[in-house]
């Protein structure tokens, strides 16, 4: 657990701060936090321990929940703040949107590190790119530089 935290306190560094192109530059870091948090040896393990014993050793899930999951989500809540206060996203409560962002990203690629598969670098860019198109369609201003905006109704219709 140690080690996989200082992993993700590095990844968490690398965090973008400035707004010039917020969906590549968060896309990047989706990417980032994949690669070397999530789907590295450690996370896999770690989700697999959890997983399979966490019923039985109930001590075990909530020690990785707090010293985890539960550290991510404070921290990513604090630099989304960040982006927030610069006007570049809107978010009302920043934990749950940490929480929804970590969602998004590790979604496309559970069912792969479900059956211990490591995913390709191809597979982590689009679960990327498809987290952070869906998270500023939540949580992106108007204002925000390049972001992809959806096709309104009127113009499908």
């Amino acid at each position: 657990m140690d080690r996989s935290n200082a992993m993700l306190y590095s990844m968490l560094a690398t965090f973008p701060d400035k707004s010039d192109n917020i969906q590549d530059d968060l896309t990047a870091f989706a990417v980032r936090l994949n690669k070397n948090c999530l789907c590295n040896q450690d996370g896999k393990f770690l989700r697999k321990l959890v997983q399979s014993e966490g019923e039985r050793y109930p001590h075990l899930f909530e020690a990785w929940r707090q010293h985890g999951p539960g550290k991510i989500s404070s921290a990513l809540g604090a630099l989304f703040s960040r982006l927030c206060h610069k006007g570049v996203l809107q978010i009302d409560d920043f934990d749950l949107a940490a929480r929804q962002f970590l969602a998004l990203v590790n979604a496309d690629l559970q069912m792969i590190s479900l059956f211990g598969g490591t995913p390709t670098d191809e597979e982590l860019e689009s679960a990327g790119r498809n987290a952070v198109q869906t998270f500023l369609r939540a949580y992106g201003t108007p204002a925000s530089p390049n972001i992809v905006q959806p096709p309104s109704l009127a113009a499908v219709g």
